[in-house]
């Protein structure tokens, strides 16, 4: 192993970590993928980890000025092919190798910003659009590593993967409604009233939802099998944090941040390599 190898592989260990420390379910899920996709999983995690965590988290400091930073770094590291940031080096080297199209980037970057805009209730069109670029694109970032290639089965898997990234995003949204609203003053959710936050309208956004899981989950069973287990442990994780968020009142979701406990997680994720058969298999 060269020295620019020994480089590579301490930056695809940062993105590991960066997945281990922020997600500790999507980590343990992350486990199930066949070893060749994994790191990839992680590389694509760790940079729109990164890029989350501008607009969520760092209140303290100018998240434009940060944003556009990290946009410039991120461009810069894959004209000219290597980056000093781990994060960034870690993932246009993923992006390259699996072809992720340059699109799917744009567009995601293109959501972040838009948390950073003046858009604070989104209409119908904005909303869409900020999922597309939040989560159906990640989705589809981690098809092109699924499929390894092969353009047809990507193109034949693009709506499903679609479905699932809209779905864990939507879900979410109800699940961040507290800081969302109360902390950051935002309403993704169009035509939703929040200051009087119905069941009526909580059960409409939730039928959206199972809808979008329903359709997901046709694709799931198609997905080839060293990434299927992986991501059918995700869609159970999030489908016990839906279940629980379904139980709730909206007025309590306003107050409270709704989770899977890891006692829960840790049986789920038990239960799935207990049972390798599965009847998804």
């Amino acid at each position: 192993m060269n020295n620019l190898e020994i480089f590579n592989k301490v930056c695809g260990q940062s993105s590991k970590l960066v997945t281990e420390k922020y997600s500790t379910s999507f980590s343990r899920a992350s486990t199930l993928f066949q070893p060749e996709i994994r790191q990839h999983i992680y590389n694509i995690y760790g940079f729109v980890r990164f890029a989350d965590e501008i607009v969520d988290t760092f209140h303290d400091y100018d998240k434009a000025k940060l944003m556009e930073e990290f946009e410039q770094s991120y461009r810069s590291a894959l004209e000219n092919g290597i980056s000093l940031n781990p994060i960034l080096q870690s993932f246009c080297l993923t992006q390259k190798e699996k072809n992720i199209p340059q699109h799917l980037v744009d567009a995601f970057l293109h959501s972040m910003k838009m948390d950073l805009g003046d858009i604070k209730n989104f209409n119908d069109e904005k909303y869409n659009e900020y999922i597309y670029g939040s989560a159906e694109v990640v989705g589809l970032m981690c098809l092109k590593v699924f499929v390894n290639g092969d353009v047809e089965e990507y193109n034949r898997l693009k709506p499903y993967a679609q479905s699932l990234g809209a779905a864990f995003q939507k879900i979410n949204f109800l699940r961040d409604i507290s800081a969302d609203y109360n902390d950051l003053n935002r309403m993704y959710f169009p035509n939703v009233d929040f200051s009087k936050f119905s069941s009526q309208a909580k059960q409409q956004i939730e039928a959206d939802i199972a809808k979008d899981f329903a359709h997901a989950f046709i694709g799931i069973k198609m997905l080839p099998i060293s990434s299927r287990i992986a991501v059918f442990m995700a869609y159970k994780y999030y489908i016990n944090l839906f279940k629980k968020i379904r139980k709730t009142k909206p007025e309590l979701l306003l107050t409270k941040r709704i989770s899977v406990s890891n006692a829960r997680k840790i049986y789920l994720f038990g239960e799935m390599v207990l049972n390798k058969n599965l009847k998804l298999v």
